[in-house]
This record gives structure tokens, C-alpha cells and sequence, in this order.
């Protein structure tokens, strides 16, 4: 792993709430590497946010607003959170429902410019 890499997800999963952050393959989903909280199931998280990225990159370009450039998914028990680093892998953090996602947001976009 390199150093940038754990300092990156050092940072995120510092921040309240966050129940772990992983870099994944933007083509298939494979995780890099991860930081995550006993039972969170990262592979399948990985693979959700690969695919969402995926599609929603479709669709955002096709409407013509561009690439996306942060991806949240809020659900019923928590929120899914995901920024593009560099042209083939994505940042992910995984947290509960009441995270500050601003600041969580941040957090991810510094780290994804320091892993490009």
C-alpha cells in the first residue's frame, strides 16, 4: 500500500461517524485498499459504489452537466460517499446517517488529490 494511500483513509475515518473508507477500482470494484469497521461488508460496498459511479458518469455526461465529482447515497442507516481519484479508482467512505457529510466531503476530495 502506498503511503499516501493510508494517510488518506487515516484522515477520513477520523472524522465522526465514519464507519470506513476504502479505494476501489472504478472499472470493476476491487478494493485497493481499506480502513473499515468490523461489519461493513466492503467488498459489497466496493462493488455498489463501482457500479453507481459507472452509471451515474453515464448518465451525468450524457445529459451534458459533465463528470461527476462526488457521489452520495443516502440511506435509511447510513450514507455511502464517493469522489473519483485520479482517471481509474474512487474514494469511498462509508458512515452513519447523521455524519457531518460536509466535512466528510473535504475530507475526501483532499485525499483523492493526494492519491492521483
Amino acid at each position: 500500500m502506498r503511503a499516501d494511500f493510508g494517510a488518506a483513509l487515516d484522515t477520513i475515518t477520523r472524522v465522526a461517524g465514519v464507519r470506513g473508507a476504502m479505494i476501489v477500482t472504478r472499472e470493476d470494484g476491487l478494493i485497493v485498499t481499506d480502513s473499515l469497521m468490523a461489519g461493513v461488508r466492503g467488498n459489497a460496498v466496493a462493488a455498489l459504489a463501482a457500479s453507481l459511479a459507472k452509471r451515474v458518469g453515464s448518465a451525468s455526461v450524457a445529459s451534458g452537466a459533465g463528470a461527476p465529482r462526488f457521489l452520495h447515497l443516502q440511506g435509511t442507516n447510513g450514507v455511502l460517499l464517493a469522489v473519483p481519484a485520479g482517471d481509474d479508482m474512487l474514494l469511498v467512505a462509508i458512515a452513519d446517517p447523521a455524519v457531518n457529510i460536509g466535512l466528510v466531503r473535504l475530507e475526501l476530495i483532499r485525499g483523492a488529490e493526494a492519491v492521483r
